[in-house]
C-alpha cells in the first residue's frame, strides 16, 4: 500500500490553513465512516467530532450541501476540525474506484439485518445517505445493508448523527475499543 496524501486543517497563531500529510503504510483508523451526499452541516459537524475522538476517518461524497471551505469551519467554531482525518470525493463513483474492493456497509431503513448482526472489523467502510431520501437504487444494490431499530409506526428516521455514534460504538465495541481508554 502506498502513502495517501490526508487534506487537513490546521492553526497557526489564529489563522486557519489546509494542509497536506502522509499516513504512512500501516497505519489503521479504527473505521471509516461515510457520508453520501451529506446536506445538514450541523450532522456532519457531529460527526466529526465522533471520529476523531473514535480514530476514524470521514470521507464526505459530493455534492455536499454546504460549504466546508476554511472560512465556513472557521466560522463554525469547529475546534477539532484540524484534528480530523478526512477525504473528499467527488462522486460516489470515485468512492468506488478508490474503496470498491473493501468492506463497505451501508446504514438503511430498508434493510433487513441490524446493525448488531454485522460483524464489523478494523478499518471497515460503513456509509450513511443523505438526511431527506438516503441513497439511490443502484448504491442500495453495491452495499450489505444493516438497519437501526425503531418503531414501526413512527414516520421519521433517526437523526443522522445519532445513527452514525450508534453503530460506530457497536462497531467499535466489537473490534475492542482499539486506542481508546
Amino acid at each position: 500500500m502506498a502513502d495517501v496524501v490526508q487534506y487537513k486543517v490546521g492553526q497557526h497563531t489564529g489563522l486557519l490553513f489546509f494542509y497536506c500529510e502522509k499516513i504512512k503504510e500501516g497505519d489503521v483508523l479504527n473505521l471509516n465512516i461515510v457520508l453520501y451526499q451529506p446536506e445538514i452541516p450541523q450532522n456532519t459537524g457531529n460527526i466529526a467530532r465522533t471520529c476523531v475522538l473514535t480514530k476514524s476517518k470521514l470521507h464526505l461524497i459530493k455534492p455536499l450541501g454546504f460549504d466546508i471551505s476554511e472560512k465556513s469551519v472557521r466560522r463554525a467554531g469547529l475546534d477539532y476540525w484540524s484534528q480530523l482525518e478526512l477525504e473528499i470525493h467527488e462522486s460516489y463513483e470515485d468512492f468506488l474506484e478508490k474503496y470498491g474492493d473493501k468492506n463497505i456497509y451501508l446504514s438503511s431503513t430498508h434493510a433487513t439485518e441490524m446493525y448488531n448482526e454485522i460483524k464489523f472489523q478494523e478499518g471497515d467502510f460503513i456509509m450513511f445517505g443523505r438526511e431527506s431520501e438516503g441513497v439511490p437504487d443502484f448504491v442500495h444494490n453495491n452495499h450489505k445493508g444493516f438497519r437501526v431499530p425503531m418503531i414501526s409506526s413512527s414516520t421519521r428516521s433517526l437523526n443522522l448523527s445519532n445513527t452514525v455514534a450508534i453503530v460506530a460504538y457497536d462497531a467499535l465495541r466489537q473490534i475492542g475499543f482499539p486506542n481508546m481508554r
